[in-house]
């Protein structure tokens, strides 16, 4: 036989209240049991029991005993909306919880198997998720590499990271073909292990900004970061000065790097053009390709023939886009914008 009645121990029971909980919302008349039994017990029935579940839902979105009250004395509240936040919370926490076995499932693969993990370890990997998800949603983690960490990726970064110590401690300078060999295998690493996506390597590049303002301390220092952007130019310098004359080195030198933030977001720009598959025609592409080409004399200067060098250097020496995030797709993307513009 169906049970139609809850004395009030059973109910605390059931629904994780104290007897005394109950005790005091009968006390407020907020929630009053319908019967009692011969022996005085307070006896709560379906009708109870649906007014505690609105009364406990409502405390979860941090309404006091008094608003409660009030709301489910209204004629017209609307408990079916308060329902429907409910299962929208517990999906919420679902999704959550099925993003936290992904972590902690990839936790589990980074630590080395033959050893137990610290806490340190633990908590210090865990500070690292949650810092990349600030950055980067679960779709866009799914494609970066390097939140798809393996052991190989790992010595392969440390490596480099103890190299870069090593060069810097030794005060060797940012031109030396040893630096500037190190800064084209370390650039090369990041835009695969950033999926060749500039927004992604710009967002790591704020997640270590951040690192840095709220006092941890990541792998890789602020004056690392300007040792290899250095070492990176001074490769590229080289490169260019196999086809340009003194004063137009001198001119690219003092220019090359003026203008960095403003490139990286124009790269950013262009690639989301392309990836949502916008054709260079479009006025939009035509704009970004315009904002190309200022850049471009602002860095290599106003002189047609310095500018065709450049560009025979780029043809000449695949080297020059290794490391950048722009490939040869995205300058063939660039001059199709530009041949859409017309003359100017």
């Amino acid at each position: 036989m169906e049970k139609t009645v809850l004395k009030i121990g059973e109910l605390a029971a059931r629904s994780g209240l104290t007897v005394r909980a109950l005790h005091h919302y009968d006390s407020i008349e907020l929630l009053t049991p319908s019967a009692r039994a011969d022996s005085g017990y307070r006896l709560y029935n379906r009708d109870d029991v649906e007014r505690l579940h609105k009364i406990q839902a409502l405390r979860k979105f941090g309404m006091s005993l008094a608003d409660i009250a009030t709301f489910l004395a209204s004629p017209d509240a609307q408990f079916a909306d308060i329902v429907a936040q409910q299962i929208a919370a517990l999906d919420q926490q679902i999704k959550q919880a099925s993003t936290l076995r992904d972590q902690l499932s990839l936790l589990q693969r980074q630590m080395p198997s033959e050893e137990s993990p610290a806490l340190e370890d633990w908590l210090g990997a865990l500070e690292h998720m949650k810092l990349y998800e600030q950055y980067f949603t679960p779709e866009e983690l799914r494609r970066l590499p390097f939140w798809q960490q393996s052991a190989r990726r790992n010595a392969k970064w440390r490596g480099m990271v103890s190299e870069l110590q090593s060069l810097m401690e030794r005060g060797v300078a940012t031109d030396s073909p040893e630096a500037r060999a190190l800064s084209q295998r370390w650039m090369e690493t990041l835009e695969h292990d950033t999926a060749t996506n500039p927004a992604f390597a710009h967002r790591m590049t704020q997640l270590l900004q951040q690192e840095r303002a709220e006092g941890r301390r990541p792998p890789i220092t602020e004056e690392m970061q300007h040792y290899i952007g250095a070492a990176f130019n001074a490769r590229k310098m080289a490169l260019y000065a196999k086809y340009l004359n003194d004063d137009e080195m001198r001119y690219l030198r003092d220019n090359s790097r003026k203008y960095q933030q403003e490139w990286i977001l124009l790269f950013i720009e262009v690639h989301k053009q392309m990836e949502r598959g916008v054709p260079p025609a479009a006025p939009s592409s035509q704009a970004l390709a315009q904002e190309w080409m200022r850049l471009f004399h602002a860095r290599a200067g106003s002189d047609p023939q310095t500018q065709a060098k450049i560009r025979h250097a780029h043809e000449a020496e695949p080297e020059l886009l290794k490391g950048t995030w722009v490939s040869q797709d995205t300058i063939a993307y660039i001059r199709q914008a530009l041949a859409a513009c017309g003359p100017v």
